[in-house]
């Protein structure tokens, strides 16, 4: 959420930037269903099926977006729930980052049918509880709130998070496709357990601008 008063227009975006970059990047390369098909469909069936399956958000998201905004934008005058849904956010990005922060070097699993990777992904993806909580907890809430101000403010927001999201694992899909070892060496997991600091960092600021929202921090 945009709890804190922007310095203009222009720092709004940039902020809303570099968030989505920032959230985009730790939930790219997160352990999780979908960065495991990635993995899985690059070692079985080529770099080609393994960038399928990482751009199948650009395909999954947008009908979970909508319907989340919808819900949200509902409750968005009501400081005691967007307090609440702050907390939440705050407790999903700490299990995220503590998650992050007991990665272990871990072999992919190989075991998944040939072709179809695209279809495999959209599917993983839209079956996924945790792009659900996402945007129901951190991006939904700071889409809407960027909107209320600027809607360039929003649209730099979704920008940056699937500019990384997307980016970061096809890069992975390319990495894997010249060599497996990168993914199942320890600075793949130093990576990840970097992020997850990161993320822990956000849950304490959700949970000050729910504080905030309450009334008993001052802004």
């Amino acid at each position: 959420m945009l709890s804190r008063k922007s310095g203009g227009k222009g720092t709004l975006e940039v902020d809303s930037l570099f968030f989505g970059i920032v959230f985009g990047l730790a939930a790219g390369l997160s352990p999780g269903p979908l960065i495991t098909l990635v993995v899985s469909e690059t070692i079985k069936n080529g770099r080609k099926e393994g960038v399928e399956v990482a751009i199948s958000p650009l395909i999954s998201e947008p009908p979970i977006i909508l319907l989340v905004l919808v819900l949200l934008s509902n409750s968005a005058g009501n400081s005691v729930v967007m307090a609440m849904i702050s907390l939440v956010g705050a407790c999903y990005l700490s299990y995220l980052g503590l998650s992050n922060l007991r990665a272990k070097v871990k072999e992919s699993e190989d075991h998944l049918e040939k072709a179809n990777s695209l279809l495999k992904g959209i599917a993983t993806n839209f079956l996924n509880p945790n792009a659900y909580m996402f945007w129901l907890t951190i991006g939904g809430p700071r889409v809407l709130e960027g909107a209320r101000v600027n809607i360039s403010a929003a649209l730099f927001f979704i920008l940056g998070f699937y500019m990384m999201l997307v980016g970061s694992k096809i890069t992975v899909a390319v990495v894997v496709g010249k060599s497996k070892a990168f993914v199942e060496s320890r600075y793949y997991v130093h990576i990840i357990q970097a992020l997850g600091i990161v993320l822990i960092v956000f849950a304490l600021i959700y949970v000050r601008e729910a504080l905030e929202l309450i009334g008993i921090l001052g802004e």
